[in-house]
């Protein structure tokens, strides 16, 4: 596969969107009729900017979508018995933003109570109030039935068992009031700002966005897909001449948003100098105390290494933050930090969920029986990697597995052992494709469900009296997407004594939300290891086998299992992609065009998922699009939730929306959320295609995408074609190159240190 025809001249990438680097937030006609940015109030410079993307998509996901909790508000964990050190940690940021806004009450006079709080944390103070003055009972917040009875305590074991993280813990989100949609449309339209971002605002900003945006036009950046310099333009707007690059309303805003696009990239906090460096290309004069600022006021959290804020005297934390004395405060990056680690801001959702995660790992690594008898099982495994496995979940309570996808049938055997022992054992995956193929692998569809499925009680056991799930085991294949959020919702959900296995590849993509969980539980060796000698068969499987080692190997393929296909330019990829997926793959392996995805490196260009939808449609499924854009019989991809992408097809469209079949499922779609949540499907990025397989598979790589191509994305994407693979090539050497001397970007996390951290009997190296 070396030597392949020369296509154009590499330019820039085509990205994708489910990339954690560029995931898409909200219509492009929307940002665009923002207002003109003239005479910039900032520099107006997106270069040097964490996660920032122009070749975005909707609906990949909502970032920031109920992230609002009250800073100070929640319980400090100072409370319980023989707190870790992580929770000491944000029990003292909390104390120390609460002294402050002590301090802010006492200077500027009586602030009334939540008129700073937003999104949920603002609708649940409301709610709280509704019920207080007996406007409505309690019971008129939840769904139909009871509301649920809050857990009891159970006895403290060694290590506390953590509080659900807040944003976890709340729920779906409702239809924003119309008449608060209303108020919001008046702000935007008296600035010229689109009045699409309405319904957006209210859901983020709560039912008070209207007179939150009056006094603070900056609050407008936390709307998906709002930029700095739109958000500069609309304010100018509202505040005339008042407004300047140095406001703090401003850089308040631009830190928080900073830290929510790289969470868009995959990273849980961000390193304090980039952040520095990010404000000054945004016109910031003085960018240290625009973090020190945002710090004090509760916008991010901080955290050095090697520092326990929980130490500090008193007087030293109000001296900082007073904003004085900063260079000697606790984590203010000054010249003290010579001798501790890097510092770090986060936001507070993302701390609180790789704390709980982490606390969560520990306690389930503890509190298992030890040393289980499955012996029997282990020894009428199917293999010796299935038998390892099995003998490692047996002895400990957390376990984690890695391999490919013919090593999908080691976690496939531990569940049949573990059923076959009476044990209330369950499989979950990241995709119905995936649930599809290890119920096969079982014999038994009642032992796969869906981790979202599962999390949202549409699958699986349900909860006991207590909340937790009823199993004995759980095992979770494709951990690489599990994301920290939905990792410590998970571990929040298991209760002592359950065991735990993570099972995937680790050269796969990384997740499409924050956080890298599966590589930091390994990077931390914080558990038993089992990596599987099994190897993936056929010559797709041996040429991904390959990549995985940095290998980009010619393989024979006797079948035409694998085609490679030169082209000369973007059009002519479109055009050969097209042939292919028509005539050429259903002649030669009888496989249907809907049995076939195209996966490319990105949404745009010329030869991205936007291009290539359009030309398959047109000879697949060709129609006027009189349903927003789609037609009965339109394969396309539903985007219900921030990292979920669910293939389907088009089924019908009437008043209540679009309707679509998706993996067996009805699914109606509101007319307002089609053009955020639904896409044309024949073309997928290597995110969306990652945890499902399908019959045949092509990968295009034109010219333009040389610069996007990694050694992760490479290896997902080819590993997605089950009977058949065809390679769209015009990158030349890029490829080889990227094979071979391209790793996944790194994701900054604090996750594989609070797992170092955290006591591990057993651990494996």
């Amino acid at each position: 596969m070396t030597a392949l025809s020369r296509g154009d001249s590499p330019g820039r990438p085509a990205q994708d969107p489910a990339d954690p680097e560029d995931r898409p937030q909200e219509p492009a006609e929307d940002r665009s009729a923002l207002p003109e940015d003239t005479g910039s109030v900032g520099s107006g410079d997106a270069a040097a900017t964490p996660g920032e993307s122009s070749d975005e998509e909707p609906g990949d996901k909502e970032s920031g979508d109920g992230e609002t909790a009250d800073a100070t508000g929640t319980a400090d964990a100072g409370d319980a018995p023989a707190v870790s050190e992580a929770q000491a940690e944000l029990a003292a940021q909390r104390e120390l933003r609460r002294r402050i806004e002590q301090r802010k009450a006492g200077k500027e006079g009586p602030i009334a109570a939540g008129t700073g709080l937003s999104g949920t944390a603002a609708d649940l103070l409301a709610a709280v109030r509704a019920v207080e003055s007996g406007e409505k009972t309690a019971s008129a917040f939840y769904g139909a039935g009871t509301a649920p009875a809050p857990r009891p305590a159970a006895p403290a074991p060694d290590r506390p068992r953590p509080p659900q993280p807040s944003a976890l813990a709340a729920p779906a989100p409702q239809e924003a009031p119309e008449e608060a949609v209303e108020a919001v449309r008046e702000v935007l339209a008296g600035a010229g700002a689109p009045a699409a971002l309405a319904s957006g605002a209210v859901r983020i900003l709560g039912e008070r966005a209207a007179r939150v945006l009056r006094t603070d036009p900056w609050q407008l950046l936390a709307v998906p897909g709002v930029r700095p310099e739109q958000a500069d333009g609309f304010a100018r707007s509202l505040l005339g001449p008042e407004c300047g690059p140095d406001d703090g309303r401003r850089t308040a805003a631009l830190v928080g948003w900073l830290l929510e696009q790289a969470a868009v990239r995959g990273h849980t906090a961000l390193d304090a100098e980039t952040v520095r460096t990010a404000l000054a290309g945004h016109g910031v004069s003085d960018p240290e105390t625009a973090v020190d600022d945002a710090v004090a006021d509760g916008v991010a959290l901080l955290f050095e290494e090697g520092v326990d804020p929980a130490g500090a005297e008193d007087g030293a934390a109000e001296e900082y933050a007073d904003g004085e004395d900063a260079d000697e405060g606790a984590g203010s990056g000054g010249s003290g930090e010579e001798e501790s680690g890097p510092v770090l801001l986060g936001l507070d959702r993302y701390a609180l969920a790789e704390e709980s995660l982490a606390d969560g790992l520990g306690r389930l690594a503890d509190a298992c029986e030890k040393g289980a008898d499955w012996g029997g099982a282990a020894s009428a495994a199917p293999s010796p990697s299935a038998a390892e496995l099995i003998r490692a979940v047996a002895g400990a309570g957390l376990v984690v597995h890695a391999g490919g996808e013919a090593a999908r049938a080691e976690p496939a055997a531990l569940l049949s052992a573990a059923r076959g022992l009476g044990l209330r054992a369950l499989g979950a995956t990241h995709s119905a494709d995936g649930r599809r193929r290890l119920a096969a692998a079982v014999g038994d569809p009642a032992a796969a469900v869906t981790l979202a499925g599962l999390l949202s009680g549409a699958e699986g056991p349900g909860r006991d009296e207590e909340g937790a799930l009823a199993l004995d085991l759980l095992v979770v294949l494709d951990a690489p997407q599990l994301d920290v959020e939905t990792g410590a919702a998970l571990v929040e959900s298991l209760a002592d004594g359950t065991r735990l296995a993570l099972s995937g590849d680790p050269g796969v993509l990384g997740s499409a939300g924050a956080g890298r969980v599966f590589g930091d539980v390994l990077a931390a060796r914080a558990c038993p290891q089992v990596v599987s000698r099994t190897p993936d068969p056929g010559p797709i499987g041996e040429l991904v086998s390959g990549i995985g080692i940095g290998e980009l190997n010619q393989v024979g393929a006797p079948g035409k299992e694998v085609v490679i296909v030169p082209v000369r330019d973007a059009g002519e990829a479109v055009h050969r992609t097209v042939q292919l997926v028509a005539d050429s793959v259903p002649r030669a392996f009888g496989i249907t065009p809907a049995e076939t995805r195209v996966i490319t490196v990105g949404h745009g260009g010329s030869a991205g998922t936007r291009a290539l939808n359009a030309a398959l449609k047109e000879r697949l499924n060709p129609g006027p699009g009189r349903f927003g854009g789609f037609d009965p019989g339109d394969l396309v991809v539903h985007v219900p939730a921030p990292g979920r992408a669910v293939s389907g097809v088009v089924v019908s469209a009437d008043a209540e929306g679009l309707r679509l079949e998706c993996e067996g499922a009805p699914v109606v779609v509101p007319q307002d959320r089609v053009v955020s949540e639904v896409r044309h499907g024949w073309a997928l990025s290597a995110h969306q295609a990652a945890g499902t397989r399908w019959p045949a598979a092509v990968v295009v790589l034109p010219g333009d995408a040389a610069k996007g191509l990694s050694r992760p994305w490479v290896y997902t994407a080819f590993g997605r074609g089950e009977r058949h693979l065809s390679v769209v090539h015009g990158v030349d050497q890029a490829l080889p190159r990227a094979v071979a001397g391209i790793p996944a970007q790194e994701r900054t996390t604090r996750l594989r240190a609070l797992l170092e951290a955290l006591p591990t009997p057993g651990a494996s190296s």
